[in-house]
């Protein structure tokens, strides 16, 4: 289960990896926080269309539903309304009643919902700073965690379904500085032009990450690259997002970067898949019935609060 923000957080945060395990026979959910009502349209060849601009939650649906056939993922609607990203000094008030500023308990309680009833035995999500510090992401990594928890203590919303307890918890780690560094150099190379000299400029003001799994994907990033056009309204078809070309990408770095948060089978070293340790579906199963009966701790718990 991928738990993301907006609809086309999908397709820039692990949808490769999500492609890969829908081919090998993973059932994957991704489910969206919100619909991404307040987004601003980033393409340029549509910032004047009118019918899009008159209902743009209506397009951003559309482009949720045709990435989710691009990645064959299932996807379902968490329900809440999309903060937008406060600008100006000082930040203006979020509006009212918007994802960010919802009870812990309420938001809580509709993602353990969905966790009981698909019954996941990995998720994934954001880091405490959100990927990047916008209100909903951050929200978002609070609710995962939350809910993480929640979802295998009978205690703990027992009207949202029998428990479930999943079994490990990543962060999505796409803007890893090995990554970043990697690419940078071989489109140097290569004399091609980089769109990452800002990102590795800013290193010394970004938090170091543990990057503890790198899930190889190169054969995915196709379906990745056509679920992340899929969203029309968020990406510039001629942007930064496409500046690799696909060979070059795939021989430098072929692939998606997590972090481990919270395991109930340890991390191994230098893991490469999110599913290493629960090799055996029946057995994961068992584990997940067990962990939720006896209330047990994770083996590895690393999660920091946001702030």
């Amino acid at each position: 289960m991928a738990v993301h923000a907006h609809p086309d957080d999908e397709s820039s945060k692990g949808a490769a990896t999500s492609a890969r395990y829908v081919d090998e026979g993973a059932q994957v959910m991704v489910v969206s926080c919100t619909g991404g009502e307040r987004g601003d349209v980033l393409n340029p060849r549509l910032q004047h269309d009118a019918d899009l601009l008159r209902d743009l939650s209506e397009f951003r649906r559309q482009e949720m539903a045709r990435a989710q056939q691009v990645l064959g993922v299932e996807h379902t609607w968490l329900g809440f309304v999309d903060s937008g990203l406060p600008e100006g000094d000082p930040l203006p008030p979020l509006p009212e009643g918007c994802f960010a500023t919802q009870p812990l308990a309420v938001t809580t309680e509709a993602l353990v919902r969905v966790i009981r009833q698909f019954r996941p035995h990995v998720m994934t999500t954001y880091d405490e700073r959100g990927g990047y510090p916008h209100p909903d992401h951050v929200m978002t990594h609070v609710v995962s965690v939350a809910a993480f928890r929640a979802a295998g203590d009978p205690q703990a919303f027992p009207q949202a379904g029998p428990p479930w307890q999943p079994l490990k918890l990543y962060y999505n780690q796409t803007i890893s500085f090995d990554r970043l560094d990697a690419l940078h150099a071989a489109l140097l190379a290569e004399g091609l032009d980089s769109p990452f000299a800002d990102w590795i400029g800013r290193r010394s003001s970004m938090p170091v990450r543990d990057v503890t799994t790198r899930v190889s994907c190169a054969d995915h990033f196709g379906r990745r690259d056509d679920a992340l056009r899929a969203h029309a309204t968020q990406i510039d078809p001629d942007g930064w997002w496409f500046a690799v070309p696909p060979e070059l990408e795939r021989r430098v770095w072929p692939y998606e970067d997590f972090e481990a948060a919270i395991s109930y089978v340890g991390v191994a070293p230098q893991e490469d898949d999110l599913f290493a340790g629960l090799d055996n579906p029946d057995a994961a199963d068992r584990l997940a019935y067990q962990s939720a009966e006896t209330g047990a701790s994770p083996q590895y718990d690393v999660v920091k609060e946001a702030s």
